[in-house]
């Protein structure tokens, strides 16, 4: 699922209240950040970026704690691509972003961001977080991020789906 919104709406600080509310849950969480544009991870001339340099495909970096899959893309993966590629046995997965693509979307919608309507209609998302008096079958306020998170636990066999 993604949480998405309009620029500035808070979609980031919404992620970091969410995701440990689904921890606590006992939920193995995953998240993707949506980047329309072009990002680099790797730094010129470290040894890593050399491998692509030298032409791999793909190559990782890899410590103790962390790694690190770089890959050159033809053309822009879906979310569920990245999904069912990177995110085996996770129970969930929260995206930040692919507000029109995300097969399930959380929609964050600010009028103290300056917003005058929600990215999308009530019927594209499955939850609206707001500060706002509007009508949605599932509304959460900006702080109840415990609800929100069993709200998607409850939900977690349809949201499997797409």
């Amino acid at each position: 699922m993604a949480i998405v919104g309009k620029s500035d709406s808070g979609k980031t600080t919404l992620l970091e209240k969410l995701v440990p509310e689904l921890v606590r849950l006992g939920l193995r969480v995953g998240t993707v950040k949506h980047d329309a544009h072009s990002f680099e991870i790797d730094h010129p001339g470290k040894d890593s970026w050399r491998h692509g340099q030298a032409g791999a495909e793909a190559y990782v970096v890899a410590s103790p704690e962390r790694l690190a899959f770089i890959a050159r893309l033809e053309q822009e993966l879906e979310l569920v691509d990245i999904v069912r590629r990177f995110f085996t046995g996770f129970d969930i997965v929260v995206a930040e972003g692919y507000k029109r693509t995300a097969p399930h979307r959380v929609e964050l919608f600010r009028v103290g961001a300056g917003h005058a309507q929600p990215l999308c209609a009530p019927d594209e998302t499955v939850a609206l977080v707001t500060d706002a008096a509007l009508q949605h079958e599932h509304r959460f306020g900006l702080d109840e991020a415990a609800a929100l998170a069993a709200f998607l636990a409850a939900r977690l066999d349809a949201l499997r789906e797409y």
